[in-house]
């Protein structure tokens, strides 16, 4: 960064007082920019509407995946710095409006990632029965906005459109013995319902080739090693031509072929439930009873052109199935007073900038679309968070009339918001931890957000009205 003769506002007498919407990967990460930089003097709130932080990490990433997880021992030491709060349970556009975040920080970061589904846009798709990955990964997880939810598995077969790694999370869990998911920190209440369920067969679905799949290896591979379910793979939906193959240039699709190939020569061995990893389909229909329900997905299958698009053949079958997800991708949700581009599910920016907003900026998912894996949003997060030093070192950001932390702790406490701190969350955290190890459990999720404020304020010792 260079210099500009416009000197910076602020010093460590009036820092730089920045708030960041969103607690998941990307706003951790843009708070984690702030502070390692020297070149300005920084504060920074990380704001949540939900009382835990860590986003995706804590309710996407699949609860068999705890090694994943442990990035979080990272988020805690960036919240754990003195420059730094976490202020949980603090909805934007109602606890906090966007005009009173613009008088009281010098410079908002949007980093509230893509939580909305995309539809097939086929008929059938509102029966009961169907739904997004999204919510039901959300389930499992203990999300609190799906935790409530009743997911009865009643369903013998289970269709899963998409071949990107939450498709093959979601067919896993589905897959898995209680005895294995026990390891895990899926959500009470969706191991006791797993552990009921009557899923015998579960169909991956991709409309393209295994050669154009999105899935990573070591996800792959897990379905050759499942206790109780036999992996399928068709031969000829896998095969490729000498030319195909010659030209597969990415490694992990050549590791991806390997495995599938090893899938497609196994002989079963009778388990109980069997995962279907079939290409070259497309859902075009699902079929419903007369009482609403999904009774089977007609499926078309596909060739690939020349551009490596799908072509339908004109070849239909119907898949005996009682639950659709489908797993076609994430888009964002707008926020209330943020600009959003409704065509891409994005905040409209510029590398960062909000466009036609000073002193806005956004990272992540929202920023660039639903892409990447977590480290990714660590190299965006940081782009993002080196135009704003830059703005605020060149005088370019104008200070908030409103300075010092307490002006917006004296607001929130004035409409009675019962703000989470980071002492608050590690409190719950602790709990879910002792709560998990009394069960021989890594850990048993809260996953109602009032109890998990009435935890909270237990543990403080004092009711807070």
């Amino acid at each position: 960064m260079t210099s500009s003769s416009v000197p910076s506002t602020f010093s460590a007498a009036r820092p730089l007082r920045v708030l960041v919407i969103g607690s998941g990967p990307s706003g951790i990460f843009s708070a984690e920019a702030l502070i390692k930089q020297s070149l300005v003097p920084v504060e920074v709130d990380v704001l949540d509407r939900l009382p835990t932080p860590y986003g995706l990490v804590r309710y996407g990433v699949a609860p068999d995946h705890l090694k994943i997880k442990s990035v979080t021992a990272g988020f805690d030491r960036t919240l754990s710095d003195a420059r730094v709060r976490f202020l949980g349970n603090v909805e934007f556009g109602k606890d906090l409006t966007y005009d009173e975040a613009r008088s009281h920080y010098d410079a908002l970061v949007y980093t509230f990632g893509a939580s909305a589904d995309r539809r097939l846009g086929i008929p059938g798709e509102d029966l009961m029965g169907s739904l997004s990955a999204t919510e039901f990964v959300a389930w499992y997880n203990g999300h609190p906005d799906a935790a409530a939810r009743d997911m009865l598995l009643h369903a013998a077969g289970v269709a899963v459109v998409g071949v990107g790694n939450v498709a093959l999370d979601v067919s896993r869990i589905l897959s898995k013995t209680t005895a294995e998911l026990h390891e895990s920190d899926i959500a009470p209440h969706a191991l006791d319902a797993l552990a009921q369920s009557h899923v015998r067969d579960v169909w991956v679905l991709g409309r393209r080739g295994a050669a154009q799949a999105k899935f990573t290896t070591k996800e792959l591979r897990e379905f050759g090693e499942l206790e109780q379910a036999d992996v399928m793979v068709k031969p000829d939906e896998i095969a490729l031509s000498e030319a195909e193959e010659a030209g597969i240039t990415d490694n992990v699709v050549k590791k991806n072929i390997e495995v599938l190939r090893d899938f497609a020569g196994r002989v079963p061995q009778g388990k109980p439930r069997r995962v279907h990893l079939r290409f070259l389909v497309s859902p075009v229909e699902i079929l419903g009873d007369e009482e609403g329900r999904v009774s089977g997905l007609k499926v078309e299958r596909n060739r690939l052109d020349e551009a490596g698009n799908a072509v339908g053949t004109g070849e239909f079958e119907v898949l005996p199935v009682q639950m659709v997800l489908r797993s076609v991708g994430y888009r964002g949700v707008a926020l209330s007073g943020v600009p959003f581009d409704e065509r891409r599910g994005v905040v409209p920016n510029e590398e960062g900038r909000v466009t036609g907003r000073s002193g806005e900026y956004t990272a992540g998912w929202i920023k660039r679309g639903p892409s990447g894996v977590i480290g990714t949003n660590k190299a965006d997060a940081t782009e993002s968070m080196k135009l704003l030093i830059q703005d605020a070192e060149n005088g370019q950001l104008s200070p908030a009339p409103h300075t010092g932390r307490s002006a917006v702790d004296v607001l929130l406490q004035g409409k009675g918001v019962d703000v989470v701190t980071l002492t608050d969350w590690q409190s719950l955290d602790a709990y879910e931890r002792e709560q998990g190890a009394a069960l021989g459990r890594p850990r048993a999720k809260v996953t109602h957000k009032m109890h998990m404020i009435d935890i909270i304020r237990k543990l403080r010792g004092s009711h807070v009205e």
